[in-house]
């Protein structure tokens, strides 16, 4: 069963560019020490795009050593070629990983029928599949109909559902026994009130043990507690998404001195103005 909160770990690089896993491993330390449930490497906000095939794997076998089995480890491995996908999934399920997140195949826009036959093989090889339905990004929306195909397949257990829309989420929860996870945090508390069973996060990058309280509380039905939280961090969630992710929260880590801000083209820093509005949230929220 996949709950709670499970942070989409940001990979760190170093001046000259490559990872810098003395960052990354530091992070992992401190994900774990704040009680996560799971962390999510090389997915969106990993920059997975911009990282080769050895990094991925690199990154993949590192976080499954570190954590340990002291929480669960959701692997990025999706890919716009089946071929890939299952290349890097078989890698993660040799690595110890838990499961692997399966982002719809983008740009090449497959059918439905495709997602069907694309997801499935991935499933096939036995590591448990997070489909990581998020149109925005891919331009092919996995639709219900298609969610409800895949999830007679025994090794296909979860969605993370960042479609933005909580009738969707409802949908899936609905018609399905998948775990859902909401791939948006400032949608979290309202996927989880219709069901969903936690979230897979940015915003824990930052808040690791608050966040992983915060689904907790919803879980234990401690619905105050959670509105509040939500509340309170509601500006945090929307400024880590003013820019393209993963910009702010890596901006965000920098300035609380946990990494350097160095991305990797096509990916640069944010505007100053975008810059001074984040640091202005983190301080207001007590962050920096």
């Amino acid at each position: 069963m996949f709950a709670g909160t499970y942070t989409a770990i940001v990979t760190p690089f170093d001046e000259d560019q490559s990872v810098d896993f003395d960052a990354f491993e530091a992070l992992i330390e401190r994900q774990i020490a704040a009680g996560v449930d799971g962390i999510v490497p090389v997915g969106t906000t990993g920059e997975s795009p911009t990282v080769d095939f050895d990094e991925h794997q690199e990154i993949i076998r590192r976080v499954v050593a570190a954590a340990a089995g002291r929480c669960q480890v959701i692997a990025g491995t999706g890919a716009n070629s089946t071929k890939e996908a299952l290349m890097l999934t078989e890698h993660a399920r040799l690595a110890g990983a838990d499961a692997t997140l399966q982002v719809t195949p983008y740009y090449n826009k497959p059918s439905q029928e495709g997602l069907f036959r694309h997801f499935s093989a991935i499933a096939d090889l036995g590591l448990p599949v997070v489909l990581y339905n998020i149109p925005g990004r891919t331009s092919r929306e996995i639709e219900v109909d298609t969610i409800v195909r895949l999830a007679a397949h025994t090794g296909i257990v979860a969605v993370k559902e960042a479609t933005g829309s909580v009738d969707t989420a409802s949908k899936i929860i609905a018609r399905t026994d998948l775990d859902v996870l909401s791939g948006d945090d400032s949608l979290t508390l309202a996927l989880m009130a219709v069901g969903a069973k936690g979230v897979i996060s940015v915003a824990s990058n930052v808040l690791p043990g608050p966040m992983t309280t915060f689904t907790h509380d919803v879980l234990a039905g401690n619905w105050d507690a959670a509105r509040d939280f939500h509340c309170r961090h509601f500006r945090l969630f929307n400024d880590l998404f003013i820019d393209t992710n993963p910009i702010p929260v890596k901006a965000a880590l920098a300035m609380m001195g946990l990494i350097k801000e160095v991305y990797r083209l096509p990916m640069c820093e944010m505007s100053q103005d975008k810059k001074d509005r984040l640091a202005a949230t983190l301080s207001e929220t007590g962050i920096i």
